[in-house]
């Protein structure tokens, strides 16, 4: 098991090297870039296969314990080891890291975005799985900022390089944003570590064990808000968010996909893992700012994504997927905020929910675009009356499935995470105004209605079309569209498949978060 999680992490590292040496003259097939191509497919598919074996071979009647432990002193002056393991909260990330990296590198293969030759796309693809899985494995702090910041270099240079009209203004905005605030994380992180009881530790099993022992109320709650900072950039929470839009808009498909689908989690993830047990006096102060916040998000966000659908207003699909993105971190946030065993396993289900949903939203908008030439709404209503429901069925029964989840619909994955961190609003943490979290429920409630009426809007005009509407000349007609291909087939079914497995059973998430979370947050009573 240990070496299972180790392989998982460094592999992807190893294959980013081997990527850009020259392939073998007997693994080229048609040309050194088919060869590295299935190079990424393959070491992302290994990479998967140790996930599952991982996932598979864990010990899920103590999901709440640390598991796969590895743990080397690296830099013994200032403390700092190298110390590796999972439990029920970081496993189900780990895999969902895996399988998009995988599908991604896959779809890929057959449809690679345009730009410079593939050797230095699958390698920084790589670079990336490599530091995310890293950030969902270390248990050291040092370590976790350092894999939380080797995201940021590949995915600027696949927004800059790969990407669409505009990406050199989003990649430097998503590279300035994420970067200052992890300025500030560190000198949380440093504050936590240094003031710990016992002496200096970056240990982040046992500052979780001392729940804030040792750190007086000043310290937690400067660590808390600097911390919680950082991660908040990153998650993204309202009005940190900006850079999202125009980093998605602009981003190549498999980067979307990528970003929305873990990027987006390393911010939640980072709240649950270090700032509610590690700081529990600051999270407790800034619990309502941040629930506030999240509520703010969600409604923010569903009214923009309501003025990009309406008619007329030249409505970017895929910004409008973006701008979704913020109302639905919004609920993790806001179950997070209430410091309950049931809204922080709501968080963590709505964060694997969202990775699945978003994910395959952004996988089909970027085939979209690919097949008409453009994602504004638009054009993409047509004329016809029928649009891809007649001219392309199966693509537009996928579009209606993804839109239709990610408005929560029951029995699919999206639901339960929005439901759990509502609830636990209802009843958030004793130490926290149940009034005022009342307010937040109901204007989180309000937010899935908005949800629902921009996301049928978007089925309304994508799939069925908008007879009344006139597509500009310039555009292709959307009876050019073919529907969903064989490898297309391949690299979305795995999400589909999840989303309902995940809606129809929740007992099987839940089952691996609630006892850690408890382990995380103890003396909560619910």
């Amino acid at each position: 098991m240990r070496a299972l999680l180790l392989a998982a992490v460094v592999l992807p590292l190893l294959g980013a090297a081997a990527a850009l040496l020259p392939a073998p003259p007997g693994l080229r097939g048609s040309g050194p870039d088919q060869a590295v191509l299935r190079h990424g497919v393959t070491v992302t598919g290994v990479v998967l296969a140790a996930t599952v074996v991982l996932a598979l071979g864990f010990d899920h009647d103590n999901p709440g314990t640390m598991q796969a432990e590895s743990d080397v002193s690296w830099i013994p002056a200032l403390g700092i080891r190298l110390h590796f393991g999972v439990d029920g909260v970081s496993l189900p990330l780990l895999v969902l890291t895996a399988l998009l990296t995988f599908l991604c590198a896959l779809y890929s293969y057959f449809k690679m975005p345009a730009g410079p030759r593939p050797q230095a796309f699958v390698a920084l693809l790589l670079v990336l799985e490599c530091g995310t899985l890293a950030t969902f494995a270390v248990l050291d702090l040092m370590l976790f900022f350092l894999a939380f910041e080797m995201v940021l270099i590949p995915m600027y240079f696949l927004i800059a390089r790969w990407g669409g009209e505009g990406k050199a203004q989003a990649a430097w905005k998503f590279i300035l944003y994420t970067l200052l605030g992890s300025v500030v994380m560190l000198l949380g992180l440093l504050a936590v570590g240094l003031n710990a009881e016992g002496g200096p530790t970056f240990d982040m099993v046992r500052l979780a064990e001392q729940h804030g022992a040792g750190l007086s109320h000043t310290t937690q709650l400067v660590a808390a808000l600097a911390i919680g900072l950082g991660l908040a950039v990153k998650a993204p929470m309202w009005p940190l968010h900006s850079w999202l839009p125009d980093a998605h808009t602009a981003a190549p498909t498999v980067g979307s996909v990528l970003l929305a689908g873990v990027l987006l989690k390393m911010g939640t993830y980072g709240f649950v893992r270090i700032l509610l047990p590690a700081v529990p006096e600051g999270a407790q102060t800034f619990a309502p700012y941040l629930a506030a916040f999240a509520v703010v998000g969600i409604i923010y966000g569903s009214l923009a994504c309501l003025a990009l659908a309406r008619r007329g207003a030249k409505g970017d699909l895929k910004r409008l997927i973006a701008f979704s993105s913020v109302g639905h971190m919004g609920f993790v946030l806001l179950g997070i905020a209430t410091l309950t065993h049931t809204g922080v396993n709501g968080a963590l289900f709505a964060n694997i929910a969202h990775g699945l949903i978003t994910g395959l939203l952004f996988f089909l908008v970027g085939a979209l675009k690919d097949r008409a030439g453009t994602t504004d709404l638009d054009a993409l209503a047509g004329t016809s009356g029928a649009a891809l429901y007649g001219k392309a069925p199966r693509f537009g029964g996928l579009v209606a499935f993804g839109a239709v989840a990610s408005l929560g619909l029951p029995g699919l994955a999206g639901f339960w995470g929005e439901l759990l961190a509502l609830l636990g609003a209802f009843h958030p943490a004793d130490a926290l105004s149940r009034p005022a979290y009342l307010v937040f429920m109901a204007l989180g409630a309000v937010g899935t209605l908005l949800t629902a009426a921009y996301m049928l809007v978007v089925v309304r005009r994508v799939c069925m079309g908008d007879p009344g509407e006139a597509r500009p000349a310039p555009l292709p007609p959307l009876a050019t569209v073919p529907d969903v291909r064989r490898y297309e087939y391949a690299a979305w079914t795995p999400l589909v498949v999840l989303t309902v497995l995940a809606g129809l059973w929740p007992a099987a998430l839940l089952g691996l978060t609630d006892p850690a979370v408890q382990n995380l947050l103890p003396g909560v009573t619910r």
